[in-house]
């Protein structure tokens, strides 16, 4: 059964260990035409929750260099994936009808799959015109996602399909994404650990 904070929304039990700031460095590491490009960056990460049944995320990076040049960000939400329920919010502004379907940690149990793990989703995008939908499983403290879909604007650059693992080892968030992008298959491309900088509480709602 989990273990729930009761200031959470029982469906973020199996999430909740992401909660809060992060912040750490790591190395970014990928072929493009004949050559790799390889960096060294610090990134600060924070996953943080609204009164709602998902996080909202926040990514931002930088080179290890003399003027710390920007190097990527992303924004995005994450949740379990599940069925709707006519208590779900939306679509648009539309507010949710009737009590949670998912509202207490014994109704978050049903969720789970045959083998521990829960079904999970998460939408992020990029400042380029990129938006990435991500299907995968959470078991425990260890997170494995991989593109169902990747959209993109026409002013962005080639990027086809992406797989994330996100793992909490010695109270440390470790991270690793694989990209397929800019004609290359899927790739090593970066990994980074990072330590958490906030204390893991529920955002004001």
């Amino acid at each position: 059964m989990l273990e729930l904070d009761p200031t959470l929304p029982a469906e973020l039990g199996p999430l909740q260990w992401l909660i809060g700031g992060w912040e750490g460095t790591g190395v970014l590491s990928f072929p493009v035409g004949e050559r790799t490009i390889e960096r060294e960056f610090g990134q600060r990460v924070s996953f943080a929750h609204h009164g709602h049944p998902y996080l909202a995320y926040e990514a931002y990076a930088w080179m290890l260099d003399d003027e710390l040049t920007p190097l990527a960000a992303e924004t995005g939400f994450w949740r379990l994936a599940r069925d709707p329920a006519q208590s779900d919010a939306g679509p648009g502004m539309l507010p949710p009808e009737g009590e949670p379907a998912y509202g207490t940690a014994e109704a978050v149990e049903t969720l789970r799959r045959p083998d521990g793990a829960f079904d999970i989703q998460a939408l992020i995008s990029h400042p380029a015109g990129v938006a990435e939908l991500y299907l995968g499983t959470i078991a425990g403290p260890r997170i494995d996602l991989a593109t169902d879909a990747v959209m993109r604007g026409a002013g962005a650059k080639e990027h086809t399909a992406s797989t994330r693992m996100l793992g909490l080892v010695e109270d440390h968030l470790l991270w690793a994404w694989d990209l397929a992008a800019l004609g290359q298959g899927l790739e090593s491309h970066a990994s980074a650990r990072l330590a958490r900088v906030v204390p893991s509480e529920a955002s004001d709602q």
